[in-house]
């Protein structure tokens, strides 16, 4: 009896948990999130998809809410260059972005990675034979977790980085999808899930 009670309870405390998480893109358009730049980001098949468009500059879209401690779960297919990447605790004035980067990039990029745009650069890149990890032109799966000054992300459940860092913990803002500059960049997203840990 005991033993069912216990399984019964580890159910319900396992449903709440997925209760409290949150969907950030629909499947059916961009509600939710604002678009910063000239680059292309649509829905097609019910799937999120950035491109670049005729500018070659740096966009972003980012969510309408801000969200500070969480972890956060997606899937990512680059094609072509595929350099793209996302960011936490962030804001965009223009194209010019203020926060931290967890980088999606075209193998040997350091995808997982952690970068300060318009500031210290890399703050931590993952080893280089973690890169095995990436599935290059295929779907992948990340997992970011920010909470306080500790940030973690993990690539098809890899941990790819975990450090603490007093700047970071400070931090307020979106979730922020990126193209990098450059043009020829197009990357898929789906399943893009909040779980606020506050």
């Amino acid at each position: 009896m005991k033993k069912l009670v216990a399984i019964v309870l580890l159910i319900f405390c396992g449903s709440l948990l997925k209760a409290q998480s949150i969907s950030l893109f629909n499947g059916e358009n961009l509600d939710g999130w604002e678009v910063f730049g000239t680059e292309k980001w649509y829905v097609e098949d019910g799937l999120l998809i950035c491109e670049s468009g005729p500018d070659a500059g740096y966009g972003y879209l980012g969510t309408e809410k801000e969200y500070k401690n969480f972890i956060l779960d997606l899937d990512f297919k680059q094609e072509a260059d595929g350099n793209s990447g996302v960011f936490i605790r962030s804001s965009v004035e223009g194209t010019t972005v203020s926060g931290w980067q967890v980088e999606v990039a075209p193998p040997g990029k350091f995808t997982g990675g952690v970068y300060e745009s318009y500031g210290r650069q890399w703050l931590k890149k993952p080893k280089l034979e973690k890169d095995v990890a990436l599935k290059f032109g295929d779907w992948n799966h990340m997992t970011i977790k920010v909470d306080g000054k500790q940030i973690t992300s993990w690539l098809n459940g890899t941990e790819m980085v975990s450090f603490k860092d007093r700047i970071i913990g400070k931090g307020e803002g979106s979730v922020l999808l990126q193209i990098h500059d450059g043009g020829g960049i197009k990357v898929k997203w789906k399943n893009i899930e909040l779980t606020p840990l506050d």
